[in-house]
């Protein structure tokens, strides 16, 4: 059964405490929204249940994680397709990535080399590769972040399907995101 926890979990970077005391714990549906200032640690603690960054405490993780993040890891040489089958491949779920590219409206730019996509664009690249990764922990740092409404409401159904098939969504954001099931973390 997926599962994440956190129980009394600590992160310290740069020699700064960024959060201390945090405890949650979620089940197979279940979401948790990250909250909390620029720099109280919304993107570390992602980092954490990503088994990225050390952290006191304990994390228990059951099941794959796949982490969106400013970083979307894809080759700006290749055509979108491309760099996105590449960690399909990967992760062995090719089979899954045009109802992903569908789930976030990016199809018709399957053949745009990645360095020619638009801010919100490259987000939504990101989170496709997520939705396609087959992951059943989705950790999404300021997911909305370049999003426009329309792509928002796409992001919000996505992750609606996901929790349906037993699916955990993480997501750190300033910003409102619908999700069922939902549990606030706040960071000071």
């Amino acid at each position: 059964m997926t599962s994440l926890r956190f129980d009394d979990v600590a992160c310290v970077r740069g020699g700064r405490l960024l959060f201390e005391g945090v405890s949650f714990a979620l089940g197979g549906g279940e979401a948790a929204l990250v909250t909390g200032p620029n720099g109280a640690g919304k993107s570390s603690l992602l980092r954490v249940a990503a088994g990225l960054l050390e952290a006191t405490g304990t994390v228990e993780r059951d099941g794959a994680v796949a982490l969106a993040d400013e970083n979307a890891a894809l080759d700006r040489e290749l055509t979108l397709e491309a760099a996105l089958r590449f960690w399909a491949r990967l992760d062995r779920q090719a089979d899954a990535l045009a109802s992903a590219m569908d789930a976030m409206d990016i199809a018709h730019l399957a053949p745009v080399p990645v360095r020619m996509l638009s801010t919100g664009q490259r987000k939504r690249a990101a989170l496709t590769r997520t939705i396609a990764s087959g992951a059943a922990i989705w950790l999404l740092d300021e997911p909305t972040n370049g999003l426009d409404t329309e792509s928002v409401g796409r992001l919000e159904r996505a992750c609606a399907a996901h929790q349906a098939e037993g699916g955990i969504v993480v997501a750190a954001t300033h910003l409102p995101l619908d999700l069922a099931s939902v549990r606030q973390v706040p960071l000071a």
